[in-house]
């Protein structure tokens, strides 16, 4: 068998394939997969992951979605869209699985019920849709964010208690319903399995994410100073690799923290300034001055000018939790890696500066730095 399928025919931790042919040399592993978020950052990477795992393909855009990134790929390509649910039932018909990587995901927006409309009120109704379609299996693409983080850097896990009234501005509180969803839709006895990404980084991040926002504003010397706060920073191509395992091992009802390093901000600025030569801030900026500056920017740019803002109040106030996380019961259960994220940097880096996101870097260092 080929070390790249989904699983043999004998299946993985005691769970059968949906569709397993055995041939006299081979076991070949086919599944029908509908796959939401494609177009995207994180979507695109599990989309080639499934693809190289020999899974068949339909994949969900949207009008104006930009098909750069799922260009080349052996897949059938749909529009739809999540706000009008019933029509993409054909699409679900005859699937064996459903993956939900789509998501509205900006740390400022002008209507956030648009924000809520897309991530909690699509996702319910998807999975219902998934329920009456007799879908066998669905991945709910959840964040972090969802987490119950603390100022203190605690770093968090599964079963941190967390609540509603935790979570901060429109982004996080939509996320965490829409998770809600899901895990209703569990309890109910729907096989619905649920991944937290932290903070992914790679190449292809074409729009890009706020996590790419500080990759491209570091090279492009917009980066003056820094609060203190904390991320954790995973290789995108890991967590996709996890929505392929979460089909074969992950658990009905689960949450699974898919994390790399746990970085401060300062530490990801300094590995990013010995990646490429630039320098590294070294001013530090109390929370109360970036977010007197936040709102400013978010009033005078955001609400006057109806552009977005470089810096957001959302922002600053989740800058003042370490966003610090254990991906020990993904290691457990689902065989996922924590890997040191200096590949993945050196290739978010590498590509924004391929793809004109900043200008040339002349001299870049090569190997990895010490």
């Amino acid at each position: 068998m080929q070390a790249d399928r989904l699983s043999p025919c004998e299946g993985n931790a005691g769970i059968l394939p949906l569709h397993c042919v055995q041939g006299q040399n081979d076991n070949h592993y086919f599944m029908k997969v509908f796959l939401t978020g494609a177009t995207g950052f994180v979507g695109s990477h599990v989309a080639q992951a499934y693809a190289a795992a020999g899974a068949e393909l339909r994949l969900l855009t949207r009008k104006t979605s930009r098909l750069a990134a799922i260009e080349g790929l052996a897949a059938e390509v749909v529009v739809g869209d999540l706000r009008q649910p019933e029509s993409l039932r054909p699409t679900l018909r005859g699937c064996d699985a459903l993956v939900h990587v789509a998501a509205d995901y900006r740390l400022w927006v002008r209507n956030p019920k648009e924000m809520y409309a897309a991530n909690v009120d699509g996702t319910r109704e998807l999975l219902k849709l998934a329920r009456e379609e007799s879908v066998a299996k669905v991945v709910y693409t959840s964040s972090v964010a969802t987490m119950g983080f603390k100022r203190n850097g605690t770093i968090v896990d599964e079963e941190t208690p967390v609540s509603l009234d935790e979570m901060i501005g429109p982004y996080k509180r939509s996320k965490f319903m829409a998770e809600q969803e899901a895990i209703q839709a569990a309890r109910a006895g729907q096989h619905v399995m649920i991944l937290n990404p932290t903070t992914p980084i790679g190449s292809g991040d074409a729009k890009p994410t706020p996590t790419g926002r500080i990759v491209v504003d570091f090279l492009n010397r917009r980066f003056p100073a820094y609060v203190d706060t904390g991320l954790n920073l995973v290789d995108v191509a890991e967590v996709a690799r996890m929505h392929v395992a979460a089909l074969e091992r992950g658990r009905p009802g689960e949450r699974y923290i898919l994390g790399g390093e746990n970085l401060t901000l300062k530490q990801i600025l300094d590995r990013m300034s010995a990646i490429t030569g630039l320098p590294s801030p070294t001013m530090k900026v109390p929370h109360a001055v970036a977010l007197a500056f936040a709102f400013f920017d978010e009033t005078i740019t955001g609400k006057l000018l109806g552009k977005e803002p470089r810096a957001t109040v959302e922002e600053v106030r989740l800058a003042r939790k370490q966003m610090f996380a254990s991906s020990a019961k993904a290691e457990r259960e689902l065989g996922f890696k924590v890997l040191p994220v200096y590949q993945a940097m050196r290739a978010a880096i590498e590509w924004f500066l391929a793809n004109g996101y900043a200008p040339p870097v002349a001299d870049m260092p090569q190997g990895v730095p010490q």
